[in-house]
């Protein structure tokens, strides 16, 4: 039976039912593992209970809710940030980014491997996009350099983390690269929040940068264990892009089930320092018995590892070949920065035990030899 044809019968985590079986999960987004936390199934189900599924109606008005205050508040105490913005996606984020602050740039660069959603979010400008090769600064560099017009401010358009390699964008050259034309840089930060730096707020804290220029938008559905989008900055900032996005005024906001675990998720986050020490613990284990068998992992502190083609490896007979050992792994060829010929997608998870890693690099060492 292919792995590739099978879902998931059961809650997610570090262990799960597929086709009835019980296999080692390395596959999907929740990093932390929040996602079947009692508190957070709890809280979605006393919403449920308390309020039904939705206001059915717009944010503003009749439409606000005490849930969604409990949630932008967690949010605003994770983040360290005076304001933030809820709504219904992740991806959404960087449409509403480029929408509300149009007026601050002419001509987008763009990495060539980003997410669908900020190339959407790139054409509904009407600016000139121009892609740049993949993580490469020289490259931004160059396209700027011959490019750029005079009097255009250029926006640079990249993942933090991108969904497939796991590849971390290099931030502070790209931010180099946007001031010295008097421009900015966006970033979406889907995979890195929650996961990077010492707080877990993505990227940009990774690379210790705070700069006006650099703006991020993530999403609770991944590490953070919830549903929906997140901006975060300065109050007045925050309520310009409130003002000035379509998809903020247009879109129906997240249920409160939703709000209710993403609040509780992002409380359980904050408060247990020790998920984030047990993802990179076990990010650090993987990397490193992977490193061993002779693949290139480096010491990324990214939860997703990413197996490259080898010559005479067919990596879908390694996929179906762990499934049967009761290890589910993705294989990916066509989604944003796949690598050529596709790549084994592994997902580290905090709440992965070290005999779960040891026994996947066992396998996937047994399997390739």
């Amino acid at each position: 039976m292919a792995a590739s044809n099978l879902g998931m019968e059961g809650p997610v985590g570090a262990r799960v039912r597929i086709a009835g079986r019980e296999v080692d999960y390395f596959a999907g987004t929740g990093y932390l593992g929040l996602q079947n936390h009692p508190e957070v199934v709890e809280a979605a189900a006393e919403a449920a209970r308390r309020y039904g599924i939705s206001t059915a109606t717009s944010r503003g008005g009749y439409g606000e809710h005490p849930l969604y205050a409990e949630l932008e508040g967690e949010a605003r105490a994770f983040f360290g940030a005076e304001k933030v913005l809820y709504f219904p996606s992740g991806y959404q984020g960087m449409a509403v980014l480029t929408q509300a602050t149009g007026g601050a740039f002419e001509h987008i660069f763009i990495d060539l491997s980003a997410h669908f959603s900020l190339w959407d979010a790139a054409y509904a400008t009407n600016r000139p996009i121009t892609p740049f090769h993949h993580l490469r600064p020289e490259s931004l560099a160059a396209r700027l350099r011959e490019d750029l017009q005079p009097g255009e401010r250029p926006l640079v358009l990249s993942d933090g983390v991108f969904p497939i390699s796991g590849e971390i964008a290099p931030l502070p050259d790209y931010l180099a690269l946007a001031e010295e034309y008097g421009g900015r840089v966006y970033l979406d930060d889907a995979h890195a929040v929650g996961v990077l730096g010492e707080h877990g707020r993505g990227t940009p804290e990774l690379f210790s940068v705070s700069d006006s220029r650099c703006r991020t938008s993530g999403t609770f559905a991944k590490a953070l264990g919830g549903y929906g989008g997140i901006i975060w900055g300065e109050a007045s900032w925050v309520e310009e892009i409130d003002r000035n996005s379509r998809v903020l005024a247009g879109a129906s906001p997240p249920p409160l089930v939703a709000a209710a675990a993403s609040a509780a998720a992002l409380r359980l986050a904050r408060t247990s320092p020790g998920l984030l020490a047990a993802l990179r613990s076990n990010v650090a284990r993987a990397r490193r018995g992977l490193t061993e068998l002779g693949w290139e992992m480096g010491d990324s502190p990214a939860p997703i590892l990413c197996l490259e083609a080898r010559e005479g490896m067919n990596l879908i007979r390694l996929r179906d070949r762990l499934f049967e050992r009761e290890i589910a792994v993705d294989y990916v060829r066509s989604y944003t920065s796949a690598p050529p010929g596709g790549g084994l997608r592994i997902a580290v998870f905090a709440t992965h035990t070290a005999e779960q890693i040891d026994r996947l690099v066992e396998e996937i060492g047994k399997i390739s030899s």
